[in-house]
């Protein structure tokens, strides 16, 4: 089902590289090209006002200097990182925005911030006093990270000695003459459409064959693998509730059954058969699985053609969901909305409030969480894996994450949230983890919700391999009388707890672990999960400082089971 390649890894820059990687040869590029002599003032903008105003008045204007001459200028002084990307991103063919944001963090007094974007990926927030810095500021970090990208793939930027000599002339040029940076848009939108009917397809399948909790999709969640072959459903989950029950002391209980949790459950339950597929004694199986041996370290990979892609139906509640009237203007807002706009968000009783909310009342009778998004945001660092997985493979990012909200006009908010807030973070993580950003987009929904429905409190999981879906009363944390697929009187959810623990331990005995096999608690095998939690230490500890607010400590007596 899934072919086999190299190791698939989160890095910054991952999409300008791609472009780097397919840029095709021009041998115009490689004449001689003076700038005019107005051009050429330091430490003012007059350089890239005219080359801005150059490009949008000629398209057909074409720089003749190799990137390579570009830079060294720079790093001689000669021109300002605002103009190096602008010329950059003519010569090389990406696409290149300098956007206005919020400021990162608890920054006394009111600033301008932007930050650079390029194909999509967002880069560190620079700020100023004026926007003229702001903008000059956010250049330079993003320079910061490009050039030793640019510097270090010498191949990808033609030099004069390696070109061969000029293409005719084509009356209308084929598929394989489109710039690289239409074919990723291309692809982009493909994948917005193709993603959806792959969710939609498969939720219908689900509901053909069990209608009578159609009424449960609305708040479908579901995680989707890319190969060369296409897009396919892996994993799936709905709900919107956490269970009113007490802090269970035996792992069975499934105490947070909001869609992205249970989807997000679904899609360990699909690695886990993975990794009990790769270390079986059978080859044929081995070849199926979508891990492959890392060469460099103990732990297993993704292949390299294997993308993971988070398709959710509704914009996540927390920070994502900030005021589309919260302008980025200094003037307009104080800092103290904005940070509790953006802040980290606790969900109570179906309710979610910033942790620095004075209507906050939580009650240790009360099970509490962390929202939607900042749950995404945290993934985005840590992995979707979690703690035990983190044993055996490395971090598993998505690398998209849609969002079919028929109600939703701007992902804005999505974009601070999961990915500004972190900025910065990864140079403080242990090897093998990242701040992974994701391309966000809007895209067609594939569900409705049914607010009056008697089912409201129910949610549905499903991952791929699974025979049948399991029905789940997030009220209770217990899977119900009626689900199609129940294992045992106890009606204990197949995503609780106990239920990881278990698959953790056969996994453990395939891969002759001894070490893990010895483990006596849930608890003792997260901890043994030395770079997880170090990278997670390391994430609170920095939304913290960042002015976002601490982290919900969880009561660590429903980790304190063992089989």
């Amino acid at each position: 089902m899934f072919p086999t390649g190299r190791s698939f890894r989160g890095s910054r820059g991952a999409c300008f590289a791609m472009v780097m990687k397919n840029l095709p040869v021009e041998s115009g590029l490689m004449q001689s090209y003076e700038p005019p002599s107005t051009l050429n003032s330091p430490g003012k903008y007059a350089f890239d006002q005219q080359v801005d105003s150059t490009f949008r008045s000629d398209p057909a204007f074409k720089p003749k200097v190799p990137p390579k001459t570009l830079i060294a200028k720079y790093r001689n002084g000669e021109t300002n990182a605002v103009a190096l990307l602008h010329q950059l991103a003519h010569v090389l063919q990406f696409q290149m925005e300098l956007k206005e944001t919020v400021t990162t963090g608890s920054v006394p007094g009111f600033y301008f911030a932007f930050c650079v974007v390029i194909d999509g990926v967002k880069y560190k927030t620079g700020m100023g006093i004026r926007k003229k810095e702001a903008r000059l500021r956010a250049a330079e970090l993003a320079l910061t990270e490009l050039l030793p990208t640019l510097e270090n793939l010498k191949s990808a930027i033609p030099e004069a000695s390696a070109l061969p000599p000029p293409l005719p002339v084509k009356d209308k040029p084929s598929i394989s003459d489109v710039r690289p940076c239409r074919a990723i848009h291309e692809r982009k939108s493909s994948a917005n459409l193709q993603i959806p009917r792959a969710v939609r397809d498969q939720l219908t399948k689900l509901m053909n064959s069990h209608p009578e909790f159609s009424d449960c999709a609305g708040t479908t969640v579901a995680f989707i693998v890319q190969t060369s072959s296409g897009y396919e459903v892996v994993a799936l989950g709905t709900g919107n509730f956490n269970t009113k029950e007490s802090v269970s002391s035996n792992g069975r209980i499934v105490h947070d059954s909001h869609a992205v949790v249970t989807a997000r459950r679904s899609l360990m339950r699909f690695l886990y058969r993975h990794l009990l597929m790769f270390f079986s004694k059978n080859a044929s199986m081995t070849e199926k699985s979508i891990f492959q041996q890392n060469s460099s370290s103990s732990l297993l990979s993704l292949k390299s053609d294997i993308t993971l892609h988070l398709y959710v139906n509704q914009l996540p509640k927390g920070a994502a969901q900030i005021p589309s009237q919260l302008r980025l203007n200094p003037l307009s807002i104080s800092a103290w909305q904005v940070n509790n706009e953006i802040s980290l968000h606790l969900s109570v009783e179906g309710k979610v409030f910033s942790v620095f909310s004075s209507a906050l009342d939580h009650c240790g009778s009360k099970v509490v969480s962390m929202s939607t998004t900042d749950k995404i945001t945290q993934w985005q660092v840590l992995g979707y894996q979690g703690a035990l997985l983190s044993h055996f493979i490395e971090p598993v990012y998505v690398q998209s994450i849609l969002i079919g909200d028929s109600d939703c006009r701007e992902i804005r908010g999505m974009e601070i949230s999961v990915s500004q807030r972190v900025e910065g973070i990864t140079s403080q993580l242990p090897m093998f983890y990242c701040m992974m950003r994701p391309h966000i987009s809007l895209v067609p929904s594939v569900a409705t919700n049914s607010p009056g429905s008697s089912q409201l409190t129910y949610g549905i999981n499903w991952s791929e391999g699974d025979g049948s879906l399991e029905v789940v009363d997030g009220l209770e944390g217990k899977t119900i009388d009626e689900s199609p697929f129940k294992s045992g009187t106890a009606l204990a959810s197949r995503l609780c707890k106990a239920a990881m623990l278990h698959r953790f331990k056969l996994v453990a005995k395939e891969a002759q672990r001894q070490d893990l096999l010895a483990t006596s608690s849930y608890r003792e095998a997260k901890r043994m999960a030395k770079p997880y939690q170090e990278a997670k230490n390391v994430l609170r500890a920095y939304l913290l400082q960042q002015g976002f607010g601490s982290w919900l400590d969880k009561v660590w007596v429903s980790d304190n089971f063992s089989m």
